[in-house]
């Protein structure tokens, strides 16, 4: 099992070795010169609800994404990379402390309904990079507070947006930023076509409202603190990260610029809904109705994204800087009957996550097994700070694999939704298998095990005809719960 605690300070000593090794022979960290002015910059952008098969270059949704296509032919790709907890708010926590949900507290969306936010105390990856010296940014969708009263905005929207009387959108007070200086965001608030945002001075009861596209706004504001006009938006002579957090092409799919749409013409759900475990037959109706609009904002972005690298380039930052493109979970739009997130099926679970460095990380596909707490480590090492990683991160530094040397390599990837009267379900997604339990009443059990080789749109379940599999990941699976001290029971018997 990689993730024991024995195992995880291993693989961070072998890949600070191998990364510091690496960034010597560049001259990264040459004697002599300083240290802060050679460490990489980073763009670090996660559009919402963008799932692995939604770019072009996967051959699989057919999308239109010219940008990211040529981006991954530069970069090194993960085929296998996997959102352990498939909802905003927990993926965004392991994100920025390297610890999963039951370690961090959030444990699922935070909401007015719900009592889980990000704790002001936690060493995120922001507070490491701001006490290294980096000038810090913050874009788009934040979702890790709690709202307080008094409630900003409430609202009662239709299903999907912010019903329920449920408050979603908060003021993120600077104190509770970790380390993000330049401050453009929002908490959570599904209104594409009219964003606001509160700024590093604004006050809780002034958002500023923009009547335009997000994640065009997003990216316009993006292209500005790296184009850096009369220093106005970080220190010129510091490295700087930049998180772009765009909602697109999250809910309501409707609300997405019709040049867009309009690029996807003349295609019908069934030339779309091209996945065999979609019922074209009999097609979930929000699929039918909105495959065209998410593949539009899916094109949306991949545009943005495209005019945000071409700002690296016209700066000259594009040889020091890592630029990340991955999301925080997918969306099933339509596969298994099934509308948006949370489920074990790789459209899903299944995120991009796409990694250049040009001269540093070789351009390649991969099968690493990534979770969303192995990224705050490995870019960590990458970026010459292997030794500021908190000693409670319980994330795998893969920044030796990245780099294209060796490197210990997971067998497994954990899943886990929380949610659920007996402690939700939790399983492990392999290289091959898909594998999960989820117990019900009087010790009633369900267990899915998908063979992703032979059957990759996961359309029969084999547990019942594979026992010794099934015993196999049971044993992985009881060490991970371990490791991650997850209370979790599994059944005797499974």
């Amino acid at each position: 099992m990689t993730y024991s605690l024995s195992r995880r300070e291993f693989l961070r000593k072998t890949s600070a070795v191998s990364a510091a090794a690496a960034l010597l022979g560049t001259g990264c960290l040459a004697a002599g010169k300083s240290k802060a002015s050679k460490l990489p910059n980073l763009v670090f952008m996660f559009p919402d609800q963008f799932r692995r098969q939604a770019i072009g270059y996967m051959n699989e949704d057919p999308v239109i994404t010219p940008s990211l296509d040529r981006f991954a032919s530069e970069s090194m790709v993960l085929t296998d990379a996997v959102s352990s907890y498939p909802v905003c708010s927990p993926f965004r926590a392991q994100l920025l402390t390297g610890k999963y949900p039951l370690s961090n507290g959030v444990t699922t969306n935070c909401n007015s309904a719900q009592i889980v936010m990000l704790k002001q105390n936690e060493r995120c990856l922001s507070d490491i990079l701001y006490d290294s010296g980096y000038s810090l940014g913050y874009l788009g969708k934040w979702h890790l507070d709690k709202p307080h009263e008094p409630y900003v905005g409430r609202r009662r929207g239709r299903v999907g947006m912010q019903g329920g009387g449920i408050v979603w959108d908060e003021f993120v007070p600077a104190h509770r930023r970790h380390g993000f200086e330049f401050w453009h965001a929002y908490n959570c608030r599904d209104q594409h076509l009219n964003p606001r945002y509160w700024t590093k001075d604004s006050k809780r009861t002034e958002p500023v409202y923009f009547n335009e596209w997000s994640t065009k706004h997003e990216a316009d504001v993006a292209i500005e603190f790296i184009k850096n006009p009369q220093n106005k938006y970080r220190s010129e002579n510091k490295p700087f990260a930049l998180f772009i957090a765009p909602n697109p092409p999250h809910t309501p799919f409707d609300q997405v610029p019709q040049k867009y749409v309009d690029m996807y013409r003349g295609k019908t759900y069934k030339d779309l809904l091209n996945r065999p475990n979609v019922d074209l037959n009999n097609p979930h109706p929000q699929a039918k109705a909105h495959v065209k609009n998410y593949f539009a904002a899916v094109t949306g972005t991949d545009e943005q994204f495209g005019r945000i690298l071409d700002a690296l380039k016209e700066k000259g930052l594009e040889d020091n800087t890592i630029v990340v493109f991955t999301s925080d979970h997918g969306e099933m739009m339509g596969s298994h009957n099934r509308m948006h997130k949370s489920v074990p099926y790789e459209e899903s679970i299944g995120i991009p996550f796409i990694i250049r460095w040009p001269k540093k990380i070789p351009a390649r596909r991969d099968n690493l097994l990534l979770t969303p707490s192995d990224i705050m480590p490995s870019l960590l090492s990458l970026m010459g700070l292997s030794n500021h990683i908190p000693n409670d991160v319980e994330g795998a530094d893969y920044s030796s694999i990245m780099l294209g040397k060796k490197g210990k390599r997971p067998t497994s990837a954990l899943y886990l939704n929380c949610s659920g009267q007996h402690g939700g379900r939790r399983g492990l997604r392999t290289n091959r298998y898909t594998f999960t339990i989820t117990p019900y009443e009087k010790g009633e059990k369900e267990i899915l095990l998908f063979d992703n080789l032979r059957d990759p749109y996961q359309l029969t379940n084999i547990a019942q005809s594979n026992p010794k599999i099934v015993r196999k990941l049971t044993a992985e699976l009881k060490r991970w719960l371990k490791n991650t001290n997850d209370p979790f029971v599994i059944p005797t018997e499974a």
